[in-house]
């Protein structure tokens, strides 16, 4: 599992800023998924 890798890297390595950021890449991942074809593609684009 790459999530349980990921803990281990950051608990061991004391590299807990690094969760933030990939909370963010994971929110944006699933918006642009989530988003591709639909109706709600033109509100996202507004935002940015």
């Amino acid at each position: 599992m790459i999530i349980r890798e990921l803990w281990h890297f950051m608990r061991v390595r004391k590299k807990f800023w690094l969760l933030p950021i990939f909370v963010v890449f994971v929110l944006f991942g699933g918006l642009l998924v989530l988003t591709q074809g639909t109706a709600v593609a033109p509100f996202i684009y507004t935002v940015f």
